[in-house]
This record gives structure tokens, C-alpha cells and sequence, in this order.
């Protein structure tokens, strides 16, 4: 099927649109918090990347990267369709969170990143965070 939009207009309106937090996997890392009592975090803090999770306390955050979206090693699946456009698009995603995670480094923060899929094992999850957190 064709868009009923040009090119020129199709890119102008999809450019409006603005990323939110993914609420199924920030959820999903709530419950396993909640489930190993892990406590002390916060949502929406005005830090480099917008973390998903912040420890302040301990200058810990924690980004859930979603499996499509950030290029994940293992379940990527590249479309069929576009291709110079996504590869741009994941290129451009992954590098983005090399240079936040650089930079919160560099200020002192420790950075825990999640693939997506990885949600679905709660204990290994729980036990990384819970390392970093205790490593402080």
C-alpha cells in the first residue's frame, strides 16, 4: 500500500513524534525491584539519556533498551524494507548510548544497561543490579 503523503511530508510528520519510556519493560523491571526488594530508585530524572531507573544515592541508573530499537545482538531482526533507513536509524541509536554511557561514566555514574529480552530472567536481572548497587 502507498502513503498518501509524500516523502517530504511523511518525514515531517513522523519527526513530531517524540519517544516516551516503553511502560511494559520499565513495568516489567518494577516488578522484578519489588519482587527482590530493591529499593531507592527513581523514574523521570533530568540526567544525560533520560535513565530509566536513577539510584542517587549510590549514582547508579538503569536503561532497558529495547531489543529492536537499540540493534540487540542477539534478536535484532533488520525490516526488509528501508534498509539504508534503519541501519542509519540502529547505527545512529547505538552510538548515542555508547556516548551516554560514556559521559554518565565520566561524571561518576554507574551505568546498568538491559536488553529487553533479558526481563524475562528476573533473578539474573535482580542479582546484576543488586551487584552494582553493592558495589558502591
Amino acid at each position: 500500500m502507498s502513503d498518501i503523503w509524500s516523502k517530504q511530508k511523511r518525514s515531517e510528520v513522523m519527526s513530531l513524534i517524540r519517544s516516551r519510556e516503553n511502560k511494559a519493560t520499565e513495568l516489567r523491571l518494577i516488578g522484578i525491584f519489588r519482587e527482590y526488594r530493591i529499593t531507592g530508585w527513581r523514574r523521570n530524572q533530568p540526567l544525560l539519556g533520560k535513565p530509566d531507573f536513577t539510584f542517587r544515592r549510590e549514582r547508579v541508573v538503569v536503561f532497558v533498551d529495547g531489543c529492536f530499537w537499540h540493534g540487540c545482538p542477539k534478536c535484532y531482526k533488520r525490516p526488509k524494507s528501508n534498509r539504508k533507513f534503519w541501519d542509519t536509524k540502529i547505527a545512529n541509536n547505538r552510538k548515542r548510548d555508547r556516548h551516554v554511557s560514556r559521559e554518565l561514566r565520566r561524571l561518576g555514574w554507574r551505568v546498568v544497561r538491559i536488553w529487553q529480552h533479558q526481563l524475562v530472567n528476573s533473578t539474573r536481572v535482580a542479582g546484576r543490579v543488586m551487584r552494582t548497587l553493592e558495589s558502591v
